[in-house]
């Protein structure tokens, strides 16, 4: 144990200085600062890493872009299969290099194990999200590790989406992904107790109304939502309170993923098709409770797109949730 104590200080001293961030963690319904100051993080999702790299725009300018832009954090999806076909190795190296550069633009780091599916029956969406529940707790205790005492590194979401896919996927109650990701918590802490662990709602990361009466038994978590716009009919507000807005009072919660695009926009599906309206009500919502947030996604491909290209010109949701940034980043 000494040991790796040791390799794990050497290992953050020799991070950049402008690397060093302030650390953050959860005090009630908050996240505070080292000097007790409340913290609302506002950024955006990137692709993945491989597909960033692989489309050639993978370097310090894209997390100089985004910290332009007005964030303070950005989220960094890994895909399972993108995870082995890389490599451990070789994926770890662009993890590290995010990080790196990350904090260098003064943005701190979701890590997103980005599977879409049931962990309990190991049954998922889509090949690109296939997993296990040994390679998903093999992947955070390998992360854990590795960034344990990185101030940059401060959220680490288990697991992406939990969904049953309409029970195509398998029965899954909030119960049964509690105690898988209770799992995934400890694995993490007992080399990291310091990064916050995210865990999603049911319903693809929408619904966390078992929080109510079941929440996680862990403390210095934080819990995630996925507000796309078609996932409840308006008026949205009571909904959004109903479902996952209440979780607000009790526990930080940050919404990892959100975001619209217009009906004949490239890519567009259910459930991200909407305007500005759906845009002001969110971030409304959002700001009234103290709400974390980072839409989906800074990228020219996948959608909801925020940038037209990789010249950076926003999209319109690009546009509006930049603006937003920069007014409320200020």
């Amino acid at each position: 144990m000494t040991r790796h104590l040791l390799l794990l200080a050497t290992i953050v001293a020799a991070l950049p200085a402008a690397a060093q961030l302030p650390a953050v963690h959860v005090e009630g319904n908050r996240f505070v600062n080292e000097a007790g100051e409340t913290v609302v993080f506002r950024g955006v999702s990137i692709a993945d890493p491989d597909k960033v790299e692989r489309d050639g725009q993978w370097g310090p300018a894209l997390f100089e872009e985004v910290a332009d832009w007005g964030a303070n954090v950005v989220r960094l999806p890994v895909h399972p299969r993108a995870w082995r076909a890389r490599g451990e190795e070789g994926y770890l190296e662009l993890l590290d290099q995010a990080v790196e550069w990350a904090g260098a633009a003064g943005l701190y780091v979701v890590i997103d194990w980005h599977s879409i599916g049931n962990l309990r029956t190991e049954v998922f969406q889509h090949p690109m999200y296939e997993t296990s529940k040994g390679e998903t707790a093999r992947f955070w205790r390998t992360v854990s590790q590795r960034y344990a005492g990185n101030p940059t590194v401060a959220f680490y979401e288990l697991f992406n989406e939990p969904t049953s896919y309409n029970g195509t996927l398998g029965r899954l109650s909030w119960h049964e992904h509690r105690e898988l990701m209770e799992d995934l918590i400890d694995i993490v802490r007992a080399s990291d107790p310091g990064t916050i662990p995210l865990v999603g709602g049911l319903d693809w990361s929408y619904d966390l109304s078992g929080v109510r009466e079941d929440p996680v038994r862990a403390e210095g978590i934080a819990y995630v939502t996925h507000p796309y716009p078609q996932k409840r009919e308006r008026p949205w507000e009571p909904k959004w309170e109903e479902t996952w807005g209440f979780v607000a009072d009790t526990y930080p919660l940050f919404a990892t993923e959100l975001g619209f695009m217009s009906a004949d926009g490239p890519g567009a599906h259910i459930p991200v098709i909407s305007d500005e309206t759906y845009g002001e009500a969110i971030v409304a919502f959002f700001e009234a409770r103290g709400i974390s947030w980072a839409p989906w996604v800074f990228d020219p491909q996948w959608s909801p797109q925020m940038i037209q290209s990789w010249d950076f010109e926003p999209t319109v949701q690009g546009a509006f949730f930049r603006d937003a940034m920069r007014r409320l980043n200020d």
